[in-house]
């Protein structure tokens, strides 16, 4: 739960530190600008939300790792992603997308501390422990802080206790770590398509190459 609230404590700075002028540049989300990022971190920090009122009285059925499903690569024809960037463009000005961020998104950080990590809850038709879903939801922010930063270079990172703890539930999804060569970031970029790895590369992912990658859904 620690590392839930530093990723999320991190990524919240991240956008709250934006310039406006970096609210139209691309994101790390194929086909969306960072504006459109930050308006899916507005549904997501909704979506912790309901989670954490939404108690389930039966035994859990996934945990941190389970949780996430391998999906086929976004097509853009999804009514969802498709409402995404309409929605950021209907906030005008970066100010707004700001704002709503800061609102929901500080009240799901507090959420999350108040929450009792041994109480189960349930979202997309499963039940795990609040621990479990605040755990999994650590790769989601830092995959997230990731697709931030992707073209602001002068943009705040994802801390390195984040970054590594993303990278583990990552290896643990694919069933096989990543060559220790690759820094905790190539290995979240590359294993999750966000970057094409170079031939060598390639090379020292070995039978894992193939099965790259993951796209977490």
């Amino acid at each position: 739960m620690d590392l839930f609230s530093r990723s999320w404590t991190a990524l919240l700075t991240a956008v709250a530190d934006l310039p406006d002028e970096d609210f139209e540049r691309p994101s790390g989300c194929a086909g969306w600008l960072v504006r459109d990022l930050v308006c899916h971190l507005v549904i997501d920090a909704q979506d912790v939300l309901i989670t954490l009122v939404t108690p389930a009285e039966t035994e859990p059925t996934v945990d941190a790792v389970t949780y996430w499903n391998l999906v086929e690569p976004p097509t853009g024809e999804d009514p969802l992603d498709a409402l995404i960037p309409r929605l950021a463009a209907a906030y005008g000005e970066p100010r707004w997308l700001k704002f709503h961020l800061d609102d929901v998104g500080s009240a799901a950080g507090r959420a999350a501390e108040l929450a009792d990590p041994a109480v189960r809850v349930s979202t997309r038709d499963e039940v795990l422990t609040v621990g479990d879903y605040l755990s999994a939801y650590v790769l989601e922010w830092t995959l997230h802080h990731l697709d931030l930063i992707a073209h602001l270079p002068s943009a705040g990172a994802p801390p390195a206790e984040t970054l590594a703890a993303a990278r583990a539930a990552l290896e643990k999804i694919a069933g096989s770590p990543f060559p220790a060569s690759l820094s905790d970031e190539d290995a979240l970029l590359i294993g999750t398509g966000r970057r094409t790895p170079t031939d060598t590369e390639r090379t020292t992912l070995g039978d894992l190459a193939p099965r790259l990658p993951l796209v977490l859904g």
